[in-house]
């Protein structure tokens, strides 16, 4: 999709320095950027090499976030994402260390390689903001954001994602291979020093953290929240769909539609924000039919069809 319309001057920045390193993943960014502003988290699917850990690495070095990476093994242990209390026989009690979750924006990589134990050992932190070590209940620190990959081809001894924790995603993306001109510029950037190790921070931690309360404030027309439960709705009454969108998935869109739209320099949200993002944050949390999956359909295409025969709304005048 091309984006018209003018970008946030300060975050716009982010964006500008995120391409820097990462080439023709426009898109990729916009949308990572908006799940941080709206408080959200990312799954990211896609082969291998396309640069699913250089986009969070940028992303993190430009908000001068704390950058946490877990690598997702078959015998990674929930402590080893939450943290651990170790005795000390020093100080006669035991002292807590905190986990890799404990991080501003956290790497979860390639989160379908561990036991599923070990993967709801994050649904706390990012539902929650908090998690929970020996009974005691540990705030995480903000501006706390997520962003996990997936391979999609390799299945042998990978344990797929179950609806509850997919469900806590704002958005899964696919990155995609990229044109030929932009795999040259690629090759360009690659010859000499990674980018990735020039990269400085364009805003603060504090400013990040006041922009998403700004958000709160963009408006959300009633038009605009028929539109959306007209939408999502729908997903739970198609013949194709065993299992629709629940109401967590209205309040993503919402969420995410005030961020975009905060992004781009206005205070209230129009009905293409909800076409352009519904995509990205409702077919995960769809589950299709048997025979639907047979006749070769996705939730990609269930949401699509679902967008061009909901009635866009006639907004009403924005003036408050």
């Amino acid at each position: 999709m091309i984006h018209k319309e003018t970008l946030h001057p300060t975050l716009g920045r982010v964006i500008e320095n995120i391409e820097n390193v990462m080439v023709g993943k426009r898109d990729v960014s916009i949308l990572s950027l908006v799940a941080l502003l709206a408080d959200g988290h990312v799954l990211l699917e896609d082969v291998p090499g396309v640069g699913k850990t250089m986009m969070v690495r940028a992303l993190a070095k430009s908000v001068s976030a704390d950058f946490k990476r877990i690598q997702f093994t078959p015998d990674l242990l929930p402590s080893d994402v939450t943290g651990v209390s170790i005795y000390n026989p020093k100080a006669l009690e035991f002292e807590y260390r905190p986990g890799p979750i404990m991080g501003n924006i956290v790497l979860a990589d390639e989160i379908n390689r561990t036991s599923p134990k070990t993967q709801s050992s994050l649904l706390e932190g990012m539902e929650e903001g908090s998690v929970t070590v020996d009974g005691n209940t540990r705030a995480l620190a903000k501006p706390f954001f997520v962003m996990a990959t997936q391979n999609p081809i390799e299945y042998e001894g990978t344990y797929p994602l179950p609806e509850a924790q997919l469900d806590r995603f704002l958005f899964k993306l696919k990155m995609g291979y990229p044109s030929k001109s932009e795999e040259f510029e690629v090759l360009t950037l690659a010859e000499k020093e990674k980018p990735i190790y020039q990269l400085e921070s364009v805003i603060t931690k504090e400013e990040l953290i006041q922009f998403q309360k700004e958000i709160q404030n963009v408006y959300v027309d009633e038009t605009i929240k028929n539109y959306i439960v007209d939408i999502v709705g729908k997903t739970r009454k198609h013949s194709s769909v065993y299992l629709g969108a629940s109401p967590r998935g209205s309040i993503a869109l919402m969420k995410a539609a005030q961020a975009y739209a905060f992004l781009f320099t206005r205070d209230y949200i129009i009905p293409d924000d909800i076409q352009f993002l519904a995509p990205f944050t409702l077919p995960h949390r769809i589950i299709l039919r048997s025979e639907a999956k047979f006749e070769g359909k996705t939730a990609d295409d269930i949401v699509k069809e679902i967008i061009s025969k909901t009635p866009v709304p006639v907004q009403r005048s924005i003036s408050r």
